[in-house]
């Protein structure tokens, strides 16, 4: 097991494997719940980064959340979409990824989460990684390193 230490995998980072925030849809704190379900109903995503009017992170949210938040005993109370704002109801204990993290690092991150936030040490977002990306890179490696791992099944 020595060896895996060496492999090109766990040279991957964060940053190789990010969306960068020019390309992620996002809202911020004081956007009403409405356009925020906007957003996540046109692009079509679960859940979308929060951010400040300076552009550093503060938390994510969700269809889920933004629904619960209007949801009433016998009714959509729909009037609230526009009275609720995205800080209201946002998520901001959520893990946050550097652009050096290593893949596993990655990984780890990504276990509870389709996506996790990459921010800079003054917590300006740079962008996200995807489950989806470090699935794809992980499946690239088995495929390239399939002697490797039946190498190790041999062993058991």
């Amino acid at each position: 097991m020595e060896h895996l230490k060496e492999l090109p995998l766990l040279q991957v980072t964060a940053e190789m494997l990010m969306v960068s925030s020019e390309k992620v849809a996002h809202v911020q704190l004081n956007n009403p719940i409405e356009h925020a379900l906007l957003i996540l109903v046109k692009s079509g995503y679960s859940a979308v980064p929060v951010l400040d009017m300076q552009y550093k992170f503060q938390g994510i949210v969700g269809k889920n959340t933004i629904l619960n938040e209007i949801l009433g005993l016998e009714r959509f109370e729909l009037e609230k979409l526009s009275s609720v704002t995205v800080e209201d109801v946002m998520t901001s204990d959520i893990p946050c990824l550097r652009k050096s993290d290593p893949f596993l690092t990655c990984l780890k991150a990504l276990m509870d989460h389709t996506f996790v936030c990459v921010v800079n040490a003054n917590g300006y977002f740079d962008g996200i990684v995807t489950r989806r990306a470090v699935l794809k890179q992980l499946n690239k490696y088995i495929h390239v390193n399939k002697a490797l791992f039946n190498e190790n099944v041999d062993e058991k």
